[in-house]
């Protein structure tokens, strides 16, 4: 896993008013706790956590924070704010980790080729889970779980129980819980108008064809800079 250095500086002004004129000056605050130290405000380039977010381990990076006047300490982007609309950074949470203790981290799920009954029988993939909670050292997590759906016939199902994790990985999440399945496509068909009469000499239209509808989902982005 990339290791990401990221700077940070003590800061004394607290408050809402405080926050709005760090954040004119192109600054993020944010708050590094956990472990064996006392929380402690500070304020980061919002660059860095950018930085972090694209990298392979996104979330889950362990970063180096340099804090000045504290020295070095290992964390974890546990959290962070971003506004709506400007799709600016609003705040940040930095945790404190220790090498040798477990922690606890949700893990993104990647998929790997075309399902056959996607491919030969007509269904759907279907994500169930993006991502699930596993417990374990911060150098032994993962960046991402791979699942191969090339066999997965229609009707078919891969629960947590298949997933293939490290031995050094304890999944937390339920075993029987479905991470993808095929399933078949739905099909609405819209009925005509009761009652509804054609005008003298005008056609009477075909039925129409059974409309396919397909929902799906919008992930969520990482502000651009």
């Amino acid at each position: 896993m990339a290791e990401i250095t990221v700077n940070a500086e003590s800061r004394n002004d607290f408050g809402k008013n405080a926050s709005r004129r760090l954040r004119a000056k192109g600054m993020v605050p944010a708050i590094v706790y956990g472990g064996k130290g006392d929380n402690l405000s500070v304020s980061v380039d919002p660059k860095a956590l950018l930085r972090v977010l694209r990298s392979e381990s996104g979330r889950n990076s362990i970063l180096k924070l340099d804090i000045a006047g504290h020295g070095l300490t290992n964390a974890i982007l546990k959290g962070w704010q971003v506004d709506p609309i400007k799709e600016n950074f609003l705040h940040a949470d930095f945790y404190r980790i220790a090498m040798d203790v477990a922690l606890r981290v949700t893990v993104p799920i990647a998929v790997k080729g075309e399902a056959r009954g996607v491919k030969t029988e007509g269904g759907i993939l279907e994500m169930v889970l993006r991502q699930i909670e596993v417990e374990c050292l911060p150098g032994d997590i993962p960046e991402r779980i791979d699942i191969d759906v090339s066999d997965l016939e229609l009707n078919g199902a891969i629960h947590v129980s298949d997933l293939l994790v490290s031995n050094k990985v304890k999944v937390l999440q339920n075993p029987d819980q479905v991470v993808v399945h095929v399933v078949s496509v739905k099909e609405e068909v819209v009925a005509p108008v009761a009652g509804a009469v054609p005008a003298e000499g005008e056609a009477v239209a075909a039925p129409a064809e059974p409309e396919v509808v397909k929902k799906g989902k919008k992930e969520e982005e990482v502000p651009e800079k």
